[in-house]
């Protein structure tokens, strides 16, 4: 059956990158270009590489908008149609676990191990604006407001978490905005998946990444956040400071520091955080049908990631292989059917920032080291706030006792290094030779042992809620 996600659906976004790396390691395939690109546009993203900065930067920026649905549609987008597009994409058959809720591309490994589908409770739909300046965020949410209000009207089961990132989202920006929509309930077409593919007495875990972040309430499912996770901090992102003016200034504008609304709270981040209005749904659901649900929650969405990489290496010595092969992933360059094959560690990170790059070192600190350390860089086409350079990125392969190298990444055209995105897949198997034959699914036990023995040691907290009736593990 053809997949073929609504035109109005991002592709490079955390959830359809991760729901598409999940949904094929469960139809057993590997992923090459983020799920989307066939092979034979190779030679052009190639090319793109070789042409001047303003000439690649004005292709990135068209490329994006060309993503985007214009404003006056967004009445006919359908919440309903997405759900069906998502669920499409997995094997329909009967699963022992299904995850629901915040995107977190170190679980797509733990989905993988498990057999265990994902779906996201958070969307992205680009919307195409009139021109209007990156660094003019009021300007851009007062042009907002009736699409919302579009949007919103056709979807009463969504709610608008619309973000404005002008750093690292500074080219995309300059086109569209991001609507980032949260469910508040499952709606019929998860629900039927659930039923068809979930037996009595199996598990939903919900995954909830607590993060928040300043935002503003336009109306009563609208939401604006100014600013996103990643290099620059709330702080800067609204009242300023020097690393803001020097790139503000390196960018040509005539500010030096953001005029943004003014935030009445924190609330859930719009791409990453979990809006609780969904787990009510979940737990409805759940008792009617005879689920049982347990919670993840995680405060920064790297949290997930020391966790998922202990894991495989414990698993990893249970089957006799030696786990002395890190492969670290950025944003949507996954690939967790090669990850299996050439038997390495996953570890994810957000992005390219530094936050990412001091998380990576931390979990080095902390773990046996590592004879082989491979490295996949997202390329994101600007110099934000908060880059960590292909220096610093070196520093980490220099850890590797034996070998570390960059997979799929030109050194000398990162961050711009668009590329990237088919060469992670095509150089990855190049890279490392080594291979192993796909594991048959852990059962969830497993993963309770694992729990068990260790998961004091992590900033994740698993828990049962008064559904369920699962025993072991470190669960409350």
């Amino acid at each position: 059956m053809m997949r073929i996600a609504p035109p109005y659906i991002a592709d490079f976004d955390s959830a359809s990158g991760m729901l598409r790396a999940t949904a094929a390691y469960l139809r057993g395939e590997d992923f090459p270009g983020v799920g989307i690109a066939p092979p034979v546009t190779e030679p052009l993203i190639a090319l793109v590489n070789q042409l001047p900065r303003s000439l690649q930067e004005s292709i990135y920026i068209q490329g994006s908008a060309g993503e985007a649905i214009a404003a006056d549609q967004l009445g006919n987008v359908s919440a309903d149609a997405v759900a069906q597009w998502m669920v499409s994409e997995y094997p329909q058959r009967s699963y022992p676990a299904v995850a629901i809720g915040s995107s977190c591309g170190a679980l797509v490994h733990l989905y993988a191990a498990l057999d265990m589908p994902w779906l996201p409770q958070t969307f992205l739909i680009p919307v195409k604006h009139p021109g209007i300046d990156p660094d003019e965020p009021k300007k851009i949410l007062e042009w907002s407001k009736q699409p919302a209000r579009d949007l919103l009207e056709a979807n009463p089961d969504l709610t608008l978490y619309q973000m404005h990132d002008p750093s690292q989202d500074r080219l995309t920006s300059q086109g569209m905005s991001y609507f980032r929509v949260k469910r508040l309930r499952l709606g019929k077409t998860y629900e039927r998946f659930l039923e068809n593919s979930l037996p009595r007495g199996g598990t939903i875990f919900l995954v909830e990444c607590q993060r928040t972040f300043p935002t503003t309430q336009i109306s009563d499912r609208h939401i604006f956040q100014f600013g996103a996770l990643g290099g620059a901090t709330a702080e800067e992102f609204l009242h300023g400071g020097e690393r803001v003016a020097q790139f503000l200034e390196k960018y040509q504008s005539p500010l030096r520091q953001w005029d943004a609304p003014t935030p009445d709270r924190d609330r859930p981040e719009a791409e990453w955080g979990f809006e609780p209005s969904l787990r009510e749904d979940v737990e409805r659901f759940a008792r009617q049908r005879g689920y049982r649900v347990r919670r993840i929650t995680f405060e920064q969405p790297e949290d997930m990631s020391p966790f998922v990489a202990e894991f495989y290496r414990w698993w990893y010595k249970q089957r006799q292989i030696v786990s002395n092969r890190l492969l670290v992933e950025s944003f949507i360059l996954q690939e967790p059917f090669w990850t299996l094959r050439t038997g390495s560690v996953p570890f994810w990170m957000k992005f390219n920032t530094e936050v990412s790059f001091n998380w990576l070192n931390q979990y080095l600190d902390s773990t046996d080291a590592y004879d082989e350390i491979y490295m996949m860089l997202f390329s994101h086409g600007t110099d934000s706030i908060g880059l960590s350079s292909i220096e610093d990125w070196r520093t980490v392969l220099n850890r590797a006792r034996l070998r570390g190298e960059f997979v799929g990444v030109d050194e000398d055209k990162y961050p711009r290094d668009f590329a990237t995105f088919m060469h992670y897949y095509t150089d990855l198997p190049k890279t490392i030779r080594v291979r192993y034959p796909l594991p048959e699914p852990l059962a969830l036990e497993k993963l309770d042992q694992f729990i068990g023995e260790r998961g004091d040691e992590f900033p994740v907290h698993w828990s049962d809620d008064v559904l369920g009736d699962v025993q072991g593990g470190k669960r409350s």
